[in-house]
């Protein structure tokens, strides 16, 4: 399993020389397993490039993209990309989004309207290829050989989620998770997903000093994926959805304090995800 991460800024995307290193596009990943179609994680601006990177190998196999998705909740800084996701103007192109069913309609309805005037000069259904919705809760199911686990997590709104298993190797992905503001436990759910998995990537975007006047906004400090990752018996962790006011020597000075929290030593490896940065999982 070869993970490729496009995207790790969680909130808004940002630019300049200090955020160089970590990058500055909002959350996306590629999960790619021989024999099966891609697996994009989340679409957020992450999505063009590697939709770019997606053209140069299309164009040499003369043929449209056929891939699939998993959504793990549809705040701006996971679907933004995708009106820019280039790979879609082709005809013939295929994309199968699964994403968290919504209070407000099914997926096809509501996801569609992030991609329409007059906040888009274009209208979703008028990309040359097909993109199709499929609303998941907590479930487990396949596509292809991949095993997928869904799961319910805090955040604001409904947000997914997702262990996903190939070949015996495991990847858990909880970008957007609400940390308990009461210093109490790992949730069920979340236990479930993330137990013995080979790699965490794990929502990482503020310090204890933030968390103290952002304990509602939905995400986790460092300490608590350190936490996570180590109740539940993660090998490796990966911090992730970087909050963009942080630049690469302060997210250096967070995967430092990471590297020393209680519960540390029992992980292999705690690093910080950059764009472009890719894992290789059971090679």
């Amino acid at each position: 399993m070869d993970i490729t991460f496009y995207g790790v800024r969680g909130s808004c995307p940002c630019a300049g020389e200090s955020y160089r290193h970590y990058g500055g596009n909002t959350s996306c990943m590629l999960v790619e397993v021989a024999g099966d179609r891609p697996l994009v994680i989340d679409c957020g601006t992450g999505l063009r490039p590697l939709g770019e990177a997606m053209n140069a190998t299309l164009a040499a196999e003369g043929r449209p993209m056929t891939a699939n998705a998993l959504l793990s909740h549809l705040h701006y800084d996971h679907v933004l990309g995708l009106p820019f996701f280039s790979p879609l103007t082709h005809p013939g192109a295929e994309f199968d989004i699964y994403g968290p069913a919504q209070a407000e309609g099914p997926l096809a309805e509501v996801l569609p309207r992030v991609v329409a005037p007059p906040f888009f000069p274009v209208h979703m259904k008028e990309f040359g290829g097909t993109v199709r919705m499929i609303d998941i809760g907590n479930e487990d199911f396949a596509i292809g050989s991949v095993k997928v686990r869904s799961r319910s997590i805090p955040h604001v709104g409904h947000t997914l989620g997702f262990r996903i298993e190939s070949a015996g190797v495991t990847l858990a992905y909880v970008s957007d998770h609400q940390a308990p503001v009461d210093g109490s436990g790992v949730p069920e759910a979340v236990l479930e997903l993330c137990d013995g998995v080979d790699l965490l990537v794990h929502d990482a975007q503020y310090t204890e000093a933030e968390f103290a006047d952002k304990a509602t906004w939905g995400h986790s400090t460092v300490g608590y994926a350190v936490r996570v990752a180590a109740e539940s018996g993660a090998r490796r962790l990966m911090m992730y959805h970087h909050d963009p006011a942080h630049d690469d020597r302060a997210i250096d000075k967070m995967l430092g304090s990471a590297r020393c929290q209680r519960g540390a030593d029992r992980l292999e490896d705690i690093s910080a995800a950059s764009d472009g940065s890719v894992v290789r999982l059971g090679a």
